[in-house]
């Protein structure tokens, strides 16, 4: 079964190492979607694909590369958007 969620995710996180980090697991996990940083410095990922790929990918995002600090993350079920790949956009 497919699901889709959308993160937001605040701490302290360089912002290069974590997006690659992210596109990396996602690829990895098949899951789609995108991430970018808003203006607010908070980090948004969208996810989507199999619940239990996207399951996997809302702990990676949690725990982050070696030295990220997350401090908060927050989740909210979206409507699947059918995605055809794993982006990192800009502002």
């Amino acid at each position: 079964m497919k699901k889709a969620v959308r993160l937001y995710i605040t701490g302290a996180m360089q912002g290069i190492f974590y997006r690659q980090f992210i596109k990396d697991h996602a690829d990895s996990n098949d899951v789609k979607g995108f991430m970018r940083f808003l203006e607010n410095g908070i980090a948004e990922i969208f996810l989507e694909g199999q619940s239990d790929n996207v399951n996997a990918m809302i702990t990676i995002c949690s725990k982050g590369p070696k030295y990220a600090q997350i401090r908060n993350i927050e989740q909210k079920e979206e409507k699947l958007q059918d995605f055809k790949e794993f982006k990192i956009l800009r502002f």
